[in-house]
């Protein structure tokens, strides 16, 4: 992120439940934030910043959270209790752990002020600017409710006393809605230079609305939708979170910069029938061979300042052959299955350069190899747990379903449900 921009001008409060404001009256006033363009435009570059950075924001708790859940990370140090918890899953991963506190808190954080934003939007006078605000807003609430969707069965959608929760399929509908108005309304008017030049750069907003909607459609079983929305996506176009020394890399600042925390299992945490071949060049790209270095240090996560990808191009294609599989239209999904097997160039460097399918051409084997390409593409991306799930995987590949709600929300609200049993 440059170093220059003032994310935000108010502190974005990071409240551990439903309930409440979300903007710190000390700093600035709401009215005086949402009110101004220029405070409009401040509140959507803090979105990004509390989605992406530090310890407690959202990508490293759904990285290192799905990670261990889904045994793709093991832990370093018996110390660092909450990640022990996780990776021992089960009952052992109580309600006061801090690393799903912070996926839930930061999650609801981040729609709750996106919320604030969409609802003031027409506060901002130029149409231009008014239209990247709004696109970007939805686009953060749909990250934060998809997000949520991903790990819990059912998340308030409302903010308010005792919010009631909605399911999980409810809460995916809402970030769709969200990412389709984003997609309307930049359509409609293309965002300006102005705005463009005034928030934290690296996201290509037209492609990330269209590679979300594939990503939660699937989630929802909307296959036709979600094979539209992956086709408009331009695969040659990067579009991800930028870090910088000040706002680092969340992973590989608290985590793969060192061997104290945790460390990816070797073959991507998978089975020996599911493993990539030994010339796989996913090996070489996602793990360090630097000897002492941590195994995870390589990808994306090997500098305090490298970017982490809001989705990757291969997502997109592994979208496109799963949608087709579950249509039914196996041709099809072989022939995207195999252009992730033998891809040897890509805008971000993940490349398998292996041989293409051999495999039975039954529907339950092609989704089977499709499943195995989104675990060797898609490493540590925080979609495994939801994948395992969706592909219907023996529960031995990952040690819970669910996870509990937290116990911050259980103590303020008292709509909160049962926990689930695993």
């Amino acid at each position: 992120m440059r170093k220059n921009i003032i994310y935000i001008c108010f502190a974005l409060v990071a409240m551990s439940s439903c309930t409440g404001e979300y903007l710190n009256p000390g700093t600035a006033s709401e009215q005086q934030v949402i009110t101004s363009q220029n405070g409009l435009l401040s509140m959507v570059n803090g979105l990004q910043q509390k989605f992406t950075t530090s310890r407690a924001g959202t990508i490293y708790a759904a990285v290192t959270a799905d990670g261990l859940t889904t045994k793709q990370l093991k832990v370093l140090n018996a110390g660092n209790t909450d990640e022990v918890l996780l990776e021992s899953g089960g009952s052992a991963l109580i309600n006061s752990n801090s690393i799903i506190n912070n996926l839930w808190s930061q999650s609801h954080l981040t729609k709750a002020n996106a919320d604030i934003v969409i609802a003031n939007a027409n506060n901002a006078p130029d149409a231009g600017i008014k239209s990247g605000i709004l696109a970007y807003a939805h686009t953060y609430r749909a990250l934060a409710l998809g997000t949520l969707a991903t790990f819990w069965e059912k998340a308030p959608i409302a903010v308010g006393q005792n919010a009631a929760f909605n399911t999980r399929e409810e809460v995916l509908k809402s970030a769709i809605a969200s990412l389709e108005t984003a997609a309307t309304t930049i359509s409609t008017t293309p965002p300006s230079a102005a705005f463009n030049s005034a928030v934290v750069g690296s996201i290509n907003i037209g492609n990330t609305i269209q590679a979300l909607l594939a990503r939660y459609n699937l989630m929802l079983g909307n296959n036709d939708a979600a094979l539209a929305a992956a086709k408009k996506v331009d695969l040659a176009v990067k579009s991800a979170y930028a870090f910088d020394d000040i706002s680092p890399n969340p992973i590989f600042f608290n985590t793969f910069g060192n061997r104290n925390v945790t460390e990816p299992n070797l073959d991507f945490g998978l089975s020996t029938t599911l493993a990539p071949a030994a010339e796989d060049g996913r090996r070489g790209f996602y793990y360090s061979t630097g000897g002492t270095k941590n195994l995870g240090n390589a990808g994306f996560y090997n500098a305090n300042t490298m970017s982490i990808p809001v989705y990757l191009p291969g997502e997109m294609t592994l979208i496109i052959a799963e949608a087709n599989a579950r249509k039914g239209n196996i041709a099809d999904a072989i022939t995207s299955l195999n252009a992730v097997l033998t891809k040897s160039s890509d805008t971000w460097g993940v490349t398998a350069k292996v041989s293409a399918y051999a495999g039975e051409q039954t529907q339950s084997a092609v989704l089977n190899e499709i499943y195995r390409q989104r675990s060797i593409e898609l490493f540590l991306s925080g979609l495994r747990l939801e994948d395992s799930r969706r592909f219907g995987r023996a529960a031995t590949e990952r040690n819970r379903n669910w996870y509990p709600y937290p116990l911050s929300e259980r103590n303020n609200n008292t709509s909160t449900p049962a926990d689930p049993a695993n």
